[in-house]
């Protein structure tokens, strides 16, 4: 289930998992965070609020971090991609000859933000085996927070294309603010941002550098620290991954 952050996290919208409900009345003054708040989409279905808290807890294994954020991504892959365009092509079943619906266009290109985006995509892709993938090395300066960028690779006629970036935190939102620019500057038919965690900074800041890409994302936690991780959060996800920490 989808909820747009306009409705303060706490109505749902048209979705897969769940029906529509009539938002309540606005309560209190108005959330600056929410400047484009059809924009955010918090996917709140049990199952992946059930996985995202197992994942949290910080004497979970690499083994299952892992396997949970695969979960989680393919749980996730659903909702970022259910307004994908069809098309009717005829086919034959045992049965008989129909019209049916299958995507239109050229195939999605998952673009990964290095390293942790890694863990993510593979999720992805086993819903959408036919997907593109490129990928965006950036690091984090730990002293500017700044990105910096040492790869960029991404697949041929990306203007045709319709693209997701996905990186697991969006923290500071200075990477997924670059790697979002990069991809932009190629053309593509649209862009998104899907996430596994993200906070009112790092929204903020993605909404004000690309206010026409869609944020996705399984929670919107409290805050940043000073160090620029998202509080309660999980961690560093590269490092839990990757079991680097």
């Amino acid at each position: 289930m989808v909820r747009p952050l306009a409705q303060r996290l706490r109505v749902p919208a048209a979705s897969p998992f769940g029906e529509n409900i009539s938002p309540p009345k606005e309560e209190g003054p108005p959330n600056p965070m929410t400047a484009t708040p059809a924009q955010v989409h918090l996917l709140d279905h049990p199952l992946v609020q059930h996985k995202l808290t197992l994942m949290r807890r910080k004497d979970a294994s690499t083994n299952s971090f892992r396997r949970l954020l695969n979960e989680l991504a393919m749980l996730m892959t659903y909702e970022v991609t259910r307004d994908m365009a069809l098309q009717d092509i005829e086919i034959e079943t045992p049965l008989e000859t129909m019209t049916a619906k299958v995507i239109d266009g050229k195939k999605l290109v998952f673009v990964s933000i290095l390293r942790a985006g890694t863990g993510i995509l593979d999720g992805m892709l086993s819903v959408v085996p036919g997907a593109r993938v490129g990928h965006i090395g950036l690091y984090r300066d730990p002293q500017t927070l700044k990105p910096v960028q040492y790869y960029f690779k991404m697949p041929s006629e990306i203007e045709e294309r319709d693209v997701i970036v996905v990186d697991p935190m969006l923290a500071t939102g200075n990477s997924a603010i670059a790697a979002v620019e990069k991809v932009k500057a190629l053309g593509p038919k649209s862009v998104k941002f899907l996430c596994l965690l993200t906070c009112p900074e790092g929204i903020a800041a993605m909404q004000k550098a690309h206010p026409d890409v869609p944020i996705y994302t399984a929670a919107i936690d409290r805050q940043l620290n000073d160090h620029g991780y998202i509080l309660p959060g999980l961690g560093d996800a590269g490092d839990r991954i990757f079991g680097t920490k």
